[in-house]
């Protein structure tokens, strides 16, 4: 893919053996986002900034999808989601450089490959619209995301202590991780 250059969609992939259809969210995908992520883990939901079990919160997705603000980029096994990777620019002047990465797997797409796949595109997205630093955040104990977003070139950046309440109310580190995305080429597979 050409420098600059946003990747094109409706792409077609193979992972594990299973085809998977990566596509930009649209307002139609709004059901299927929420059936997605009400089978995800409460653990999983804990890093992001809206609850996107809750209907009015997915709704506020797709109007800062329609704005401009965050590019979705959704992967559909047959016609269920299964994964996702959000680049949710700033939309601040002065912090207009920075995106935050969010990408989030169903439970048994993980360590298949489609993360993988997402980041890249999510990266590649991130240059054609100039974003110079993507961000990410996620609890201490997600030490499997943490690594495979370091295994990518992703560094730790702020330790926020206690800053999370989960549904039982226990209190969670959240790590934030920063990547220059200049920097970023895709991993050997």
């Amino acid at each position: 893919m050409p420098d600059n250059q946003a990747p094109s969609y409706p792409a077609n992939h193979t992972v594990s053996g299973e085809a998977v259809t990566l596509r930009l969210m649209t307002r139609e995908d709004r059901d299927a986002f929420l059936a997605f992520s009400r089978h995800l883990d409460h653990h999983d939901l804990m890093f992001l900034q809206r609850d996107i079990t809750n209907a009015a919160d997915v709704e506020k997705w797709i109007e800062s999808v329609e704005a401009g603000l965050t590019t979705t980029i959704l992967a559909f096994a047959g016609d269920r989601i299964v994964g996702y990777a959000a680049v949710q620019r700033s939309a601040l002047p002065w912090t207009e450089h920075v995106a935050e990465l969010r990408v989030l797997l169903a439970k048994e797409m993980r360590g298949k490959g489609l993360g993988r796949i997402l980041t890249g595109d999510a990266f590649a997205i991130a240059v054609s619209q100039g974003i110079e630093k993507m961000m990410a955040q996620m609890t201490l104990d997600q030490r499997g995301a943490i690594a495979v977003f370091e295994g990518i070139g992703f560094r730790p950046e702020a330790l926020l202590r206690d800053h999370v309440k989960d549904r039982e109310g226990e209190r969670h580190d959240l790590l934030v991780l920063s990547h220059e995305v200049a920097r970023y080429s895709e991993p050997a597979h």
